[in-house]
């Protein structure tokens, strides 16, 4: 007992269905439904295709070995680094403290 097993049952569910949305819509409705299956099948094997191919990619990536870094290049300075031989360089303020006067062991001009 119970069950959709009878074919009475099918055909009560059938009747509800016709006479709530109408024997002119049933053919559209359908038709949306096998259009919506379809989209959906092929967005599903294109998700499987990708990850077939990040798989692949994953592999070959491992399974090559790691390429060296070509040599560096010596660049050799033209001058000498700012300081070095008596040039006047800038260098920062001293900040004041909380209390307005200057932190320890900075000169002030």
């Amino acid at each position: 007992m119970g069950g959709w097993d009878a074919p009475w049952h099918w055909i009560v569910l059938a009747l509800v269905v016709i006479l709530l949305f109408g024997y002119k819509k049933l053919p559209d409705a359908a038709r949306s439904i096998g259009r919506s299956l379809r989209i959906f099948k092929t967005e599903i094997k294109g998700m499987t295709d990708d990850d077939k191919a990040r798989a692949k990619a994953h592999e070959e990536a491992e399974a090559a070995p790691p390429k060296a870094l070509p040599p560096a290049e010596v660049v050799k300075r033209e001058s000498a680094p700012p300081g070095a031989a008596g040039e006047q360089v800038a260098r920062p303020r001293p900040r004041p403290t909380p209390n307005g006067r200057t932190e320890a062991g900075a000169k002030t001009e």
